[in-house]
């Protein structure tokens, strides 16, 4: 990806420095072009006089414009000892995916790193080891890269939050050859209302291993009690290759959720081939052995333009529980900076 970088030194030294030890570095990407959801509706909610909230769902158009633009502000400085120092907001517009229409654009919360070496220290708004863990996602097809593998999965693991204050948390990593290992801790408290808040720890730990072209991975997360709710966790298998123009993964997980209907086995494979011709296809498939489970199967398309622009669009089906399938299709264009 190419970024523009903006150094608080070398850009009005003379001296002709090879790098700056401090800087801002502005990177991200824009996306937009037409989405289509069979039976699309919109969630709305309205207060009654007696106080209650009314949930209301209403059809809107299938096909909508989708869009989105990410712009990442890293700022960094490295000391003499070879410690580097970040911190990243993000700035992100997308469309509402319920009616089509524009949102505004805002920051997020910040994220803090320490890294030096092999070792990684990342605080405040920070992804865990799932979120952390490429393979977790493996291909997903599609403009919005709406069909993953991991769709069985209903355990809520440490996410970073693109267009909020995210959770105040802690992700340590470190690697070292082909081996790999994760943590995180996040204090998760829930604010029940009426000032009210329960304190629900939520930690991870990961390993991945590397042997040739091919990667082993586990995770396993968990958040702890709260006033009334039982203990979750979460535990994931990821095998993946690489070979040549090849690119798949194997996943299987096992969540335990506070809801019974969502409890059980998460599985999926995501492939990935480039054809030449700057034509990449995808495939991938995700189901869980829970009634409640959702289902993604498709496919997905990806031609190159160059200069990290490229054309994509997905078709495929999706399925929550016993819910009849609806069908999901978008296409449009991609471009990095």
């Amino acid at each position: 990806m190419k970024n523009l970088l903006f150094a608080s030194t070398a850009l009005i030294a003379t001296t002709g420095l090879a790098a700056a030890e401090s800087g801002l570095n502005l990177s991200g990407y824009g996306r937009f072009g037409i989405g289509y959801l069979e039976d699309r509706t919109a969630t709305t909610s309205s207060t009654t006089a007696g106080g209650a909230v009314v949930t209301n769902s209403n059809e809107t158009d299938d096909a909508i414009l989708i869009s989105r633009f990410r712009l990442n502000i890293d700022g960094f400085t490295e000391t003499d000892g070879g410690v580097r120092f970040e911190g990243r907001v993000r700035l992100q517009a997308d469309e509402d995916s319920d009616t089509g229409e524009a949102d505004s654009a805002g920051l997020n919360g910040a994220r803090f790193s320490v890294i030096y070496g092999g070792f990684r220290v990342d605080a405040g708004n920070v992804a865990g080891s799932f979120d952390n863990l490429d393979d977790y996602f493996g291909t997903e097809p599609g403009l919005e890269e709406f069909l993953g593998q991991y769709s069985g999965v209903n355990y809520s693991f440490l996410e970073y939050d693109s267009t909020g204050s995210g959770d105040n948390a802690v992700f340590f990593q470190y690697a070292v050859g082909d081996f790999a290992f994760s943590a995180s801790y996040d204090q998760n408290t829930i604010f029940q209302g009426a000032g009210a808040t329960s304190d629900r720890d939520r930690w991870d730990v990961g390993a991945s291993y590397t042997f040739n072209n091919i990667t082993a991975s586990l995770v396993y997360g968990e958040t702890d009690e709260g006033d009334g709710i039982e203990k979750e966790s979460l535990t994931v298998f990821t095998l993946s290759a690489e070979l040549n123009d090849f690119y798949g993964t194997l996943f299987l997980a096992d969540d335990d959720v506070a809801d019974d209907d969502e409890n059980g086995t998460a599985y999926g494979f995501s492939v990935a081939y480039d054809l030449g011709a700057a034509t990449t296809l995808q495939l991938v498939y995700g189901d869980g052995s829970a009634d409640s489970d959702t289902r993604n199967i498709g496919v997905g398309a990806i031609y190159d333009l160059g200069a990290g622009a490229t054309l994509r669009g997905a078709v495929g089906e999706v399925k929550d529980g016993d819910e009849d399938s609806r069908i999901q299709a978008d296409f449009g264009v991609w471009f990095n900076f």
